[in-house]
């Protein structure tokens, strides 16, 4: 049983036409997701990172063996010799139907699965072929801000008391007023001490820095900004995030050596300097979905109940946009298991 809340933010009259990302695949992505957060939530405070990724890898796999696409893996776990499945380059779907580029973390946050922390999701962004950036599996430094602010309100390039008091005039309040979404990690301390200089509030996240990025969008989070440095994958996933729902981003490779600078020109990256906005991450039309594993700010995680008569029912909460029709849903799904 599924039940689907929608949010319209744009009316789109093409919505009805036929283009690569087809209608019908928008539901069809959740239902991946929801496998692969539903194999994840069975190891959940078990203390197994490999173990919870490992069964969300191979659920979301056998998921896409039945979807009508001819896919193939853009972002994923890996370089073909790291990653037994899901690895960069693996053809997924059935192999007929359109072409899709697909980037994906099917765990988002193992060490929040293994220790029983808020916000791990299963994660994925889908886009015609040629749409999503094959970004090497490095660091990124990004920033991001929510919908509603002018062009170019953000710009990585400026320092972070520059950005917070750009968004800060346009909203019209005292950086002080400013909340802005930062990793845990030792090497924001600087970052932090800045933003804590002008009186900011810093939200600290251990991990998933996915759904820190999607908080910017989200008016009941509170939080403004969102500042740091991350995988570089999940910056392609969250762009394409803010692609559908609106918002703007910065991201910029971060490079600790030549091998990740030669990986980054195997994957056609030459200016390793280049400061991406969101739509040279992902651009045309996408799709974005997550189901939640543990409970977080953006989504419940699985839940599991058995009833008298001996069944189990597990419970998922999902989210799913589309970017050409600016259509957010939002999905309860109950999985009845004998």
């Amino acid at each position: 049983m599924n039940s689907a809340s929608d949010t319209q933010l744009s009316a789109d009259p093409q919505s009805g036409s036929e283009n690569a990302i087809q209608r019908v695949l928008v539901l069809e992505m959740v239902r991946v997701t929801e496998k692969a957060a539903i194999a994840a939530a069975l190891l959940v405070g078990r203390g197994d990172e490999k173990a919870a990724d490992a069964a969300a890898v191979a659920a979301m796999r056998k998921a896409f063996d039945n979807l009508y696409i001819d896919g193939t893996v853009v972002i994923g776990e890996g370089e073909r010799d790291e990653a037994p499945m899901l690895f960069i380059g693996e053809k997924v779907g059935m192999g007929k139907g359109p072409k899709i580029d697909i980037a994906l973390d099917p765990l988002e946050g193992t060490t929040i699965t293994a220790k029983a922390g808020p916000n791990a999701l299963a994660v994925l962004a889908a886009a015609e072929e040629g749409c999503l950036l094959n970004a090497p599996d490095v660091y990124m430094d990004k920033l991001a801000v929510g919908p509603g602010y002018p062009e170019g309100i953000i710009d990585l390039a400026k320092s972070a008391t520059e950005n917070v008091c750009a968004v800060a005039n346009a909203k019209g309040v005292k950086p002080s007023e400013i909340n802005v979404c930062v990793l845990d990690r030792p090497r924001h301390a600087e970052l932090i001490a800045e933003l804590r200089a002008l009186g900011c509030g810093v939200v600290l996240i251990g991990d998933g820095d996915v759904a820190g990025v999607i908080a910017v969008t989200d008016e009941n989070t509170t939080i403004d900004m969102y500042m740091g440095q991350g995988g570089a994958p999940e910056g392609v996933l969250a762009a394409a995030a803010l692609r559908c729902v609106g918002g703007q981003f910065n991201g910029r490779l971060v490079f600790r050596n030549d091998d990740e600078r030669a990986r980054a020109r195997k994957w056609g990256i030459e200016d390793l300097n280049r400061i991406y906005k969101l739509e040279d991450l992902a651009k045309g039309d996408c799709i974005f979905a997550a189901t939640g594993v543990t409970d977080g700010s953006l989504l419940a995680g699985v839940k599991r109940r058995r009833k008298v008569t001996g069944e189990t029912i597990l419970t998922t909460e999902s989210v799913v946009m589309r970017a050409s029709s600016g259509t957010v849903r939002w999905i309860r799904g109950e999985h009845r298991i004998p």
